[in-house]
């Protein structure tokens, strides 16, 4: 099941926003590593998803349909965890994309979000 979930594109990240409190949900690109799915923001700490997980770090991360109330935060730069992240996420989307993802690859910001395999499914949103 988790091969298949893997292959997909997309995920969606659902973040409370840090002044309105309100929900934001965003589609994006993702790897799913273990226990572990990897994000990358282009726009670093600059993005806004970033800038609410970074101060609520609670967040809904859907992937395939499966819905996961979990926590997310942002990789140490230059650590193994960083350079495992942005590895796989060029192996999956750079012929996918069929652009230069080269430049996003070495600078955009690294996000991890727990996705534990023992979670049970029916404790979901």
């Amino acid at each position: 099941m988790a091969g298949s979930l893997a292959e997909l594109d997309f995920c969606y990240l659902t973040t409370t926003g840090r002044i309105s409190g309100n929900p934001h949900r965003i589609e994006i690109w993702f790897v799913l590593a273990d226990e572990t799915v990897f994000l990358m923001a282009g726009d670093r700490d600059r993005s806004d998803w970033v800038r609410n997980l970074m101060i609520t770090p609670e967040v809904q991360l859907e992937v395939g349909g499966r819905k996961r109330v979990t926590r997310a935060r942002v990789v140490g730069e230059a650590s193994q965890e960083d350079a495992l992240a942005r590895r796989l996420m060029l192996e999956k989307y750079a012929e996918r994309d069929g652009g230069d993802l080269g430049t996003w690859g070495r600078t955009a910001l690294a996000v991890a979000v727990d996705w534990p395999a023992s979670t049970s499914y029916t404790s979901l949103i």
